[in-house]
């Protein structure tokens, strides 16, 4: 079973896919059929040029599509080395950016739970207060009509 995904993830790669580059990189240079493959290929791409510039109307104002080749980098050991030792760089400071920004989330559940207790803390404290004022009020207006009854009876 493979990793679960969302669907809109699934749709989303298929319609947005990055445009294709157009560069290719040969390890090592030594290799003389990954260079014969690669004359073979910048040969047939001149030759599909061509026939695309022959079918094009010298008459029309359509612009005719041009393929360029494809370019061709030949890194030594030396850069290969110094692409892995990058990319093992860029992981580390990934990886210590991604624990810092965990450790920042869960400052902040601490802080807003803080603030929750801070909010509720101060919002029973008000309830208390309400309730014994209209407690005090409520025993004042007893004490005044049994002072009323009093003086009237």
């Amino acid at each position: 079973m493979g990793k679960p995904r969302s669907w809109f993830g699934i749709v989303q790669n298929k319609f947005f896919r990055p445009p294709p580059q157009n560069i290719v990189i040969v390890l090592h240079a030594n290799n003389a059929i990954s260079t014969s493959f690669i004359e073979e290929n910048h040969n047939r791409i001149d030759d599909a040029a061509n026939e695309m510039s022959k079918k094009t109307d010298v008459g029309s104002n359509r612009i005719p599509l041009s393929c360029s080749p494809t370019e061709v980098k030949e890194l030594s050991e030396a850069d290969t080395a110094a692409i892995k030792i990058q990319a093992f760089f860029r992981g580390h400071l990934a990886r210590r950016a991604f624990l810092a920004f965990k450790g920042l989330v869960k400052l902040q559940a601490v802080v807003r739970g803080v603030r929750a207790r801070r909010q509720s803390r101060i919002a029973l404290h008000c309830m208390h207060v309400l309730a014994r004022l209209r407690i005090a009020v409520h025993s004042r207006r007893l004490l005044r009509r049994s002072r009323m009854n009093q003086l009237g009876s």
